[in-house]
């Protein structure tokens, strides 16, 4: 089977789209009889497509700039990907963009649909149109939760037979990640005790309500996540915050390990992964009660309304309260652990037979 998957994510600092590109890639290429390459939609980023395509990979096509290219896709099927890439059996979007093709058939991973509710201005509505013909183009849509198929499967009106739930996994450096030391606390001005938000600072993160939260009860508030590290700062409740910056993996696994509870208070997420991650590690989680996030936690999370900071604020202080109870973090553990990236091409595979079924 010849897969052609978007690898542009994998370009930069890496999202939680990048790293699910990068592991359902390096998961594909060991399976036998499966030759994934990857197609970057970048011109400066060509070059570096090629040393960062994993193992069992590679990176093939011609230098396309992605911003004309989605211009095109948006209103019309060309250039087909046969353009940019030849010699495949199919081809699989993985960041919402599904290209047009003359021949093969395509798979597209819709991740969310809350951009999709939140759009502003003339180039909001061209990412919309671009999200909808892609929807339209792909035989097969892959989505990471139950909760996100039902919304595509209502919001475009599609067959929910074409629509395959593909759940991300949990890294096995989670489950051995240790706190961070006294340098690492230093270097990122982390305090002996904190809570933790890992993502970035959009609408969506309910990093307000989280601020109304906290008080000068809990743990100072460190946020790790895009965006230039900053020194202590207060919050509406009392309380204190730090900002990190980016982290990268192996430090964001420490920072994670020795937090007393992770929070992720958003309005609208497609999976949710930093809550299985924290669950891996043996931390608390504290989350929005909202679809995806009850469906991925699964009962081993403490929920708080969006938008309400006195449920979260009491959510927050039973979380520091519980951080020592041991059964309770196993069987986090044990209900992360079945969340593996094998898992997820093992679904995604599902559906490319799916596609080229012709179903």
């Amino acid at each position: 089977m010849r897969v052609v998957l978007d690898g542009t994510p994998l370009l930069g600092r890496r999202t939680g789209i990048g790293r699910y590109t990068a592991r359902l890639a390096a998961e594909l290429g060991a399976v036998p009889g499966c030759r994934p390459r990857l197609l970057g939609l970048t011109t400066r980023g060509w070059r570096a497509l090629r040393r960062v395509a994993p193992e069992g990979t590679a990176a093939r096509g011609l230098p396309a700039p992605a911003r004309p290219l989605h211009s095109c896709w948006a209103f019309a099927e060309f250039p087909p990907v046969e353009l940019l890439a030849r010699s495949a059996d199919l081809v699989h979007g993985t960041n919402f963009v599904q290209p047009p093709s003359a021949r093969v058939p395509g798979v597209l991973t819709v991740h969310d649909l809350d951009f999709l509710n939140t759009v502003d201005g003339r180039s909001g509505g061209s990412r919309v149109r671009l999200t909808e013909r892609s929807v339209r183009r792909a035989s097969v849509v892959c989505t990471p939760t139950e909760a996100v198929a039902a919304e595509v499967s209502e919001r475009f009106d599609l067959d929910r037979r074409r629509i395959v739930v593909t759940p991300l996994g949990v890294d096995r450096e989670w489950f051995e990640a240790s706190p961070p030391d006294e340098a690492l606390r230093r270097e990122y001005g982390l305090p002996p005790q904190y809570l933790l938000f890992v993502g970035d600072a959009g609408p969506r993160k309910g990093l307000s309500t989280l601020a109304e939260a906290v008080d000068e009860r809990l743990p100072p508030l460190v946020t790790a996540g895009p965006g230039r590290p900053g020194s202590e700062s207060g919050l509406p409740g009392g309380g204190t915050s730090v900002h990190t910056g980016y982290l990268p993996e192996r430090v964001l696994r420490r920072v994670v390990a020795g937090a007393e509870a992770l929070v992720l208070p958003s309005r609208d997420e497609g999976f949710g992964l930093p809550t299985l991650e924290a669950m891996a590690a043996g931390v608390p989680v504290v989350c929005s009660d909202i679809p995806a996030l009850r469906e991925v936690t699964a009962g081993h999370a403490l929920l708080a309304a969006h938008g309400d900071g006195a449920a979260l604020r009491t959510a927050l202080h039973l979380a520091v309260g519980s951080a020592a109870e041991r059964d309770a973090r196993r069987r986090a553990r044990e209900h992360a652990a079945g969340f593996t990236w094998r898992g997820c091409a093992e679904a995604t595979l599902r559906a490319y037979r799916l596609a080229l079924a012709g179903e």
